[in-house]
């Protein structure tokens, strides 16, 4: 399964995809996990200090964000899923 990161988030882990180790039938929880293993230096940028996402990181699966659109932490993953994370975004 592979992460795709963007803007700071992508600059601070020092690349834009990154290969994790999750197959189908983990879940989007394993894979945070693992992506943060790989690059503990996101976890402050990407994590409170209760271990919940930031409320301003955005998350997808597949183009739908797992909190809205399935179980969270434990939402199933498939094969071919597309993850993506996503600091604040802004322009004018």
């Amino acid at each position: 399964m592979e992460w795709r990161l963007f803007a700071n988030l992508a600059e601070t882990a020092g690349e834009k995809r990154v290969t994790v180790s999750a197959d189908a039938g983990d879940t989007f929880g394993d894979a945070l996990e693992q992506l943060l293993e790989a690059h503990p230096e996101l976890e402050s940028e990407v994590l409170d200090e209760d271990g919940e996402l930031h409320e301003h990181i955005r998350v997808l699966r597949n183009d739908q964000n797992p909190f809205v659109a399935g179980e969270g932490f434990e939402t199933v993953l498939e094969e071919g899923d597309e993850l993506a994370m996503f600091p604040p975004v802004s322009g004018g």
